[in-house]
């Protein structure tokens, strides 16, 4: 199975779908693997989330991790691994849904924003932490805390991130790049994703 490390290397940005439907899982996830996305999140705030997370773990190969964003539970957890999802990004730091993230054998990828929350997170076995929202911080908050977590421990940013400022996140340090509104809302066409996919792609030199 691919590792969210070597999914990163391929293409360092993950897709936020917040809003996707089911009927149009499959064809926009096919379209953003095309383009070299490897890591592909569903918020469960949209539509029947957990029928478009089977859709997209049904469709893609498996070097593509797709999962869940906005998982604020436990027994979410649970139902995004019977979805066939791998990864569980949080918009905050719940220690509970981390632990069992992890003793599910999936990926844990919790929202921090503080020091303390991101040590919270580590302590509870996450080693990849999603600074949000990272435009309110910073790049200089994101430098800060990479400076005293340990060496083992990444940080993806996701919040007003975009093709217009990526570059400057990843001299800051980021691991990686949460993309929501930039890459797809709600009614875009396949077409349109894809033409937005290519922009950040060579936004990131990819």
């Amino acid at each position: 199975m691919t590792s969210i490390e070597q999914a990163l290397a391929h293409m360092p940005l993950v897709a936020i779908l917040r809003g996707i439907r089911p009927d149009e899982a499959a064809p926009v996830a096919g379209i953003l693997y095309d383009a070299g996305f490897r890591c592909i999140e569903v918020p469960l705030n949209s539509p029947d989330p957990y029928a478009s997370i089977r859709a997209m773990a049904d469709a893609l190969p498996g070097d593509c991790i797709t999962g869940a964003g906005t998982v604020l539970d436990v027994a979410s957890v649970a139902r995004v691994s019977a979805a066939g999802g791998r990864i569980i990004v949080t918009p905050n730091t719940n220690a509970d849904v981390i632990r069992a993230t992890i003793a599910a054998d999936m990926i844990a990828v919790p929202g921090v924003a503080t020091a303390t929350e991101a040590f919270v997170a580590v302590e509870a076995g996450a080693r990849h932490l999603k600074l949000f929202p990272a435009t309110t911080y910073g790049t200089g908050h994101l430098k800060a805390l990479s400076s005293v977590l340990p060496t083992d421990v990444s940080i993806l940013v996701t919040g007003g991130v975009s093709s217009s400022n990526i570059a400057e996140w990843k001299t800051a340090g980021a691991a990686g790049f949460g993309i929501g509104s930039e890459l797809y809302r709600p009614g875009d066409t396949v077409e349109a994703v894809k033409t937005k996919a290519e922009a950040l792609r060579a936004a990131i030199g990819g």
